[in-house]
């Protein structure tokens, strides 16, 4: 199956669509230069080929707006050639700040929010077989978010597409982190229809959102994690029983091997205040802005912004690049080029995907659409 990337940002999405096996990235579309040159970098590295269609450092809303019509005809051109080829979808995480709690909540009137309406568009415009659409929980859960997204909804089946969603958190499929996002897959019709695909009243049926899942949610919250422990720098400790070690930040940082990873040394170094990484329990993570891991818990996600500063666990420093791409899930060979700003790297780790929660959707839409039954 084709995929066209929309907000690829970095690529994790597109990673665990590429690495799942049965999805070719064909086209890529991302606003932020820096973003785009670390999606480059990544992949140059692990050898992935470079999409068919090529990378469009560009504004989306260039596609439905009435200046550029000519974008919006050459990708229409690529889709009807893509379908033509194979199925194809489009996926995409639309800015979601305005819509997060910890953010702006703008809503759908704020900058980043007004994006998820130009990606609906798009996808109505173009008539790709499929989508995928993430975006933070705050849209689904939140009271006047939520009536904004009912309408997005509308507008899709509206435009001849079975929907189904589900609220998923990274914990589920493996990542060490607690973070919840929500997951719109849209079909056509008719394409449901030829495949034998069920579905009724604008809703896909019996996709499988849990067949790819490791761990139950509610499990997991209620094993006797550890909360805080005086800070001892460098010193080991050992595991508490009756918890899980495939969901601790540690056994990904030892899995990544972040020591000797080649982002390793790319960490902020603090101009003042460094009795904070001195005096600070390992676990506290109760105040907004420093918080201090624990090596033996999951971290509370994997975003720097918003003031939000994440502390290691038993060194004296913020935690680096290459632990932020861990506790993201990432394959240990994922690597960031050296010559981008630590801004831009923290920023856009932190907007991206888990690793292995986007190859588990992948899978999902895989097995539903071939009828692959695990």
């Amino acid at each position: 199956m084709n995929i066209f990337s929309f907000f690829s940002g970095a690529g994790f999405l597109d990673l665990g669509f590429e690495l799942q096996g049965d999805f070719n990235i064909l086209f890529v579309n991302e606003f932020h230069q820096a973003f785009n040159k670390i999606y480059r970098y990544s992949r140059n590295v692990m050898n992935i080929p470079e999409p068919r269609y090529g990378h469009h450092v560009e504004d989306i809303t260039e596609y439905v707006d009435d200046n550029h019509i000519d974008k919006l005809n050459q990708l229409i051109t690529w889709v009807e050639e893509s379908k033509y080829e194979d199925l194809t979808g489009f996926i995409g995480g639309p800015p979601c700040p305005d819509f997060s709690v910890a953010g702006r909540n703008r809503g759908r009137d704020g900058e980043n929010g007004k994006l998820s309406g130009t990606y609906t568009k798009l996808i109505c415009m173009t008539k790709p077989d499929f989508f995928l659409f993430e975006n933070v929980k705050g849209l689904y859960r939140t009271a006047r978010h939520r009536e904004f997204f009912e309408e997005l909804k509308h507008q899709f089946r509206d435009a001849g597409y079975s929907l189904t969603e589900q609220l998923v958190n990274s914990l589920e499929y493996g990542a060490p982190q607690d973070r919840d996002r929500i997951i719109l897959i849209g079909i056509q019709n008719h394409i449901a229809e030829r495949l034998d695909l069920p579905h009724n009243d604008g809703n896909l049926l019996n996709f499988p959102w849990e067949d790819h899942k490791l761990y139950n949610l509610n499990t997991v919250k209620n094993l006797p994690w550890p909360t805080k422990t005086p800070y001892q720098e460098g010193v080991p400790t050992p595991m508490p029983e009756g918890i899980i070690k495939e969901l601790t930040i540690e056994y990904w940082w030892k899995k990544n091997q972040v020591q000797h990873h080649p982002n390793a040394q790319m960490f902020f170094k603090p101009r003042a205040g460094i009795v904070r990484f001195t005096t600070k329990d390992e676990g506290d993570v109760e105040k907004k802005c420093y918080k201090r891991l624990h090596r033996w818990r999951y971290s509370p996600t994997a975003a720097y912004g918003n003031n939000e500063v994440h502390i290691h666990p038993y060194l004296p420093r913020r935690i680096s690049v290459a632990e932020s791409l861990a506790i993201q899930s990432l394959p240990r060979e994922f690597v960031l080029p050296h010559d981008i700003t630590l801004s831009d790297a923290f920023k856009t780790i932190g907007n991206g995907v888990p690793y292995v929660l986007a190859e588990g959707i992948a899978k999902s839409i895989y097995d539903y659409m071939n009828h692959v039954k695990v």
